[in-house]
């Protein structure tokens, strides 16, 4: 693939910048400035620099962000900063036939609640992670401010009606980790589904961190504000994910 062809898809700007980055001699491949825009480069585990950047071509970007609080889940805040601010510029300029540029959240978390949350421009792979039909779990870890009892993890799991829906919605799975902890896993996704399942049972949520997705657990050593790119058994782990034990990501 040209070496213009290549910054282009992985969002370095127009063709047009690409080539004149090239021109100038801010690309350099091994140390080695590359300067003909039409320079046939090979992509299978190149790793390249961009005006003292380092980067490395992904056909598609897969990635998880420790989300922190106080942010949005959204191109256009209303309130708080985006989480896109705090990915680099070619994530958020990766080109996509037919879809807004950039990578994209899969889902949503509200603005206080932190964790685990995954960023692609696959447009298949968002549908499939977000599709209701395949059950992906998430796990959540809940802080309380009434103490959890075991009647209100009996009725989690048995299932509690929501104000907007007269079918039970339930935890998969449930457990108190402490006074005011619980780990609570859904493999639906509605709105606000964990403060208003916990509602529900005369509890609330006082804090909220996803710290899993199917097998994918959020690593410890990942700061908040914090993401890395998913290797290609995490990726395909994701695809098959309908629950499982945790597998903590590996860093990028």
């Amino acid at each position: 693939m040209h070496i213009e062809e290549i910054l282009y898809t992985q969002g370095f700007g127009t063709r047009r910048v690409c080539a004149g980055l090239v021109q100038q001699g801010f690309v350099t491949i091994d140390g080695a400035p590359v300067t003909d825009p039409g320079a046939d480069v090979a992509t299978d585990g190149l790793h390249f620099t961009v005006q003292g950047t380092a980067w490395a071509y992904h056909e598609k970007a897969y990635l998880m962000l420790h989300k922190p609080a106080g942010t949005e889940c959204s191109q256009k805040p209303s309130t708080y900063p985006s989480i896109y601010t705090l990915l680099p510029s070619p994530l958020r300029l990766r080109p996509n036939k037919g879809a807004v540029q950039g990578v994209q959240a899969i889902g949503r978390l509200d603005q206080d609640t932190t964790g685990l949350l995954l960023l692609t421009d696959d447009g298949q792979f968002i549908h499939r992670m977000g599709s209701p039909k395949h059950h992906v779990p998430k796990v959540y870890e809940v802080t309380t401010k009434h103490p959890v009892d075991p009647g209100q993890i009996d009725r989690l799991l048995a299932g509690v009606v929501l104000d907007d829906d007269p079918k039970p919605v339930r935890a998969a799975a449930c457990e108190a980790t402490g006074p005011l902890q619980l780990s609570l896993t859904l493999t639906e996704g509605k709105y606000h589904q964990v403060k208003r399942m916990l509602a529900a049972v005369g509890n609330r949520v006082e804090a909220l961190h996803r710290s899993r997705i199917g097998q994918l657990a959020l690593p410890d050593e990942l700061a908040p504000g914090q993401w890395r790119w998913l290797d290609a058994d995490q990726v395909e782990g994701l695809r098959s994910a309908r629950g499982g034990q945790p597998t903590v990501g590996v860093g990028r």
